[in-house]
């Protein structure tokens, strides 16, 4: 049996006992307050089922029969006295004490409770059919708070005793006991299961969320008035405040972030059900269920997660006799899977289905008048599977209970890039569908960078981010193209959309003629580049919602207060590119340009990086290897293990460089370099200058005696040696993750 789920049972537990003795002196004043009488029935009932559940026999027979004594007092076949008072508090005592012993030893303890049933069996009974015990009172067991031995003390009676003098006298000595036990046992109680956990309401929690948001942007504006002081105490002072924020803000976050399962535990029975009512047999797996998110994403995202679990069974997987006239196993599988990356949280939903015939849909976009004949025979078939996110469309063939009417997957789509998602589909005809979803961690304090266009600050969230580029001198001008009327710029080959920030706001740009700065943008899986007149900083800034006038608006998703005080508008990236409209009116365009570049492009053609480094002043690689092209600070440059490393994305990064030999840490101000991944770890390889990126076949001419360099090839017109990475990890000692 689960520890975990042994703890959980033991901390509310302990809860409820401690209300049921408030609750059962309140209910000897009223017995007949229904209500608080129905509240110990179902608190007791509670405790009884989970330890049936949890195997604890002895437990589950002592709460049974106080469950059927409080089952005949709510039913009003027996009226709360004195004497049944007394005999509930002892129930709850036995409780407590059984609680205490599986708390120390995982077990039940080996006393007998068979007193204590007996006398709560004769309670049970109406008080004229009542026989009072002969010599011997019922012993009245301890309430021990914590694991420590109780020992049970019998009271023997040298005569019998009335029963209302007995009740009474038994209840007084029970109460001394359990004060001289609650003083015994203080110190011992503080180590006690119950004490490890709080329950907290949740509108306490985005409170203090609130708080610490507005404590961040206290935090920013310090920092910005640091960076204009030079006494060494204040900046001290400053840094710790730093720190302490960053951990308190860190702490914060993870009192709301919550597991996925919660939302999961109840897709079992959501695809149980609806595979009976279709008549399919399907089995549901489900990978990551520990991936925690915040509180808020999780309530937003059970809706969406539950559509597309029920359009998987329904639409997706066949009947089993479909599926074994396919070859398949008659039992369809539904695998649900969620992982962290990039800072996001990504939800696969995976069925082993018949896919979606990307000619239906096609077809049912042309019924429905969504794209003309001419264009759904261009849309390349990833386009026409989104087309099932259109409002009203769906490709069933009959409209049931379940499915058919064409509302949900719209609505999934609209619900998800609400909270800053994304959706997409991948699927092929017979083997199954996947949809991705990707997610933000929380809503509340998020990175991003900082832009200015018009004299006004824009923040973009980070997760939307892809890269920046700045083009100066006659690049500025000659570097943006117009194709069928839509701006295009040609980044390293391939057609990038343009979107000018100062024209979609009407705002006069303050930019240089010379110098255009693009922010690369993700949206609804395109990129775009944004136009904009300054790039600042990345910050983590708090999310404020906007006013009710301002909700309309679809390009902007909320605002932040900034360190100096002024507020900047938090820009939707989604809802930016619509309104600009640059994704659907450059589809066409950029479609006829791949495909030209496809025609005309050598099949063998690769992606170069060239760079400078160690006296080469042409050193080249592929690509594909590089993760990102970063610039480190050389105070931010570390020693351990005897090596250079920089702490990166919540890594330890090694540099490494070529040639083998270490720069000294004085060297300049920053430090360049390409990161890139070697036997599942990020490595940064330290080069002097970025010099290209170029896509070309190449041919290698022989090999290199030289250490690192697998040969040389012209590239870009020019003689480049081709660096052997994994030669110069292993060269410089780095060892796998």
């Amino acid at each position: 049996m689960s520890d975990d789920l042994i703890k959980e049972f033991l901390v509310e537990s302990y809860e409820n006992l401690d209300k049921l003795d408030q609750a059962l002196v309140a209910l000897e004043q009223d017995p007949r307050d229904a209500a608080n009488l129905a509240s110990i029935f179902r608190t007791v009932h509670t405790i009884k089922g989970t330890c049936g559940f949890l195997g604890f026999g002895k437990l589950e027979a002592v709460t049974h029969v106080g469950e059927n004594l409080l089952s005949r007092l709510r039913d009003g076949a027996l009226l709360l006295d004195e004497e049944i008072t007394t005999g509930l508090l002892q129930l709850v005592d036995g409780i407590r004490a059984l609680l205490a012993a599986i708390e120390q030893t995982g077990a039940e303890d080996d006393r007998d409770y068979s007193a204590l049933v007996a006398e709560l069996t004769r309670l049970n009974q109406a008080p004229e059919a009542r026989v009072a015990p002969a010599t011997v009172a019922p012993p009245v067991v301890e309430a021990p708070v914590v694991a420590a031995p109780v020992v049970e003390t019998v009271v023997e009676a040298s005569a019998p005793v009335p029963a209302e003098r007995r009740s009474g006298e038994d209840r007084r000595q029970g109460e001394d006991r359990r004060s001289n036990d609650d003083r015994r046992a203080g110190d011992d109680r503080r180590g006690g299961v119950a004490d490890t956990s709080l329950r907290v309401d949740v509108g306490l929690l985005d409170k203090l969320m609130t708080l610490v948001g507005e404590l961040v942007l206290a935090r920013n504006q310090i920092l910005q008035f640091t960076a204009t002081q030079r006494d060494s105490s204040f900046l001290g002072a400053t840094q710790r405040l730093n720190l302490v924020t960053s951990e308190l803000q860190e702490g914060v976050m993870k009192t709301r972030m919550q597991p996925i399962d919660n939302v999961w535990s109840k897709f079992p029975r959501v695809v149980r059900d609806l595979a009976v009512t279709c008549g399919k047999r399907v089995r549901i797996e489900m990978v990551g269920k520990d991936t925690e998110l915040d509180k808020t994403i999780i309530e937003a995202i059970k809706d969406p997660l539950t559509h597309v679990v029920r359009n998987s069974v329904d639409h997706g997987i066949e009947p089993p006799e479909v599926r074994q006239s396919r070859g398949k196993h008659p039992e369809g599988v539904l695998t649900l899977r969620a992982f962290h990356e990039g800072g996001q949280i990504n939800i696969e939903i995976t069925d082993d289905g018949g896919g979606i015939d990307p000619e239906t849909v096609r077809r049912k976009a042309i019924e429905r008048g969504l794209v003309t004949a001419e264009a759904a025979a261009r849309l390349a078939e990833h386009d026409v599977l989104r087309f099932i996110f259109m409002p009203g469309f769906s490709t069933a063939a009959t409209i049931s209970n379940v499915s058919g009417r064409g509302v949900g997957m719209d609505v999934v789509k609209t619900n998800v890039e609400r909270i800053g998602g994304t959706v997409d589909i991948q699927s092929r005809l017979g083997s199954g569908t996947t949809i991705r979803i990707k997610i933000p961690l929380t809503l509340a304090i998020i990175p991003a960078l900082m832009v200015s266009t018009g004299g006004e600050r824009f923040a973009i969230p980070q997760v939307n981010l892809v890269e920046l580029v700045r083009l100066e001198g006659d690049a500025g001008g000659a570097g943006i193209e117009s194709i069928q009327g839509a701006r295009f710029y040609r980044l390293r080959g391939n057609l990038l959309p343009i979107v000018a920030l100062d024209q979609e706001l009407a705002l006069q740009s303050r930019a240089a003629d010379d110098v255009v700065n693009i922010v690369v943008l993700r949206a609804d899986g395109r990129q775009f580049g944004l136009v904009v007149d300054t790039i600042n900083d990345t910050e983590e800034i708090v999310v404020k919602p906007l006013g009710k006038l301002l909700k309309t608006v679809q390009v902007f998703a909320g605002a932040t207060i900034m360190g100096d005080g002024h507020v900047a508008l938090i820009l939707d990236v989604l809802g930016l590119a619509q309104q600009a409209r640059v994704l659907s009116q450059a589809r066409r365009a950029a479609e006829a340009h791949a495909e030209a570049a496809a025609a005309d492009n050598d099949a063998d053609a690769v992606s170069w990086l060239l760079f400078a480094a160690a006296g080469h002043d042409r050193l080249a690689i592929p690509l594909d290897r590089v993760d990102r092209l970063e610039e480190f600070a050389v105070t931010a440059v570390e020693r351990s293990a005897g090596r250079e490393v920089v702490q990166y994305r919540g890594e330890i990064m090694p540099l490494v460089y070529f040639g083998g030999d270490e720069a000294p840490a004085t060297d300049g101000q920053t430090r360049q370099a390409i990161v890139f991944a070697s036997d599942g770890r990020r490595v940064a390889l330290v080069v002097d200058r970025i010099v290209d990126i170029t896509t070309q076949a190449v041919t290698v001419r022989g090999a290199s005696s030289r250490p690192g360099i697998l040969g040389a090839a012209v590239i870009a017109d020019r003689v480049s040696d081709l660096v052997d990475l994994d030669h110069i990890v292993a060269s410089a000692g780095v060892r796998a993750a």
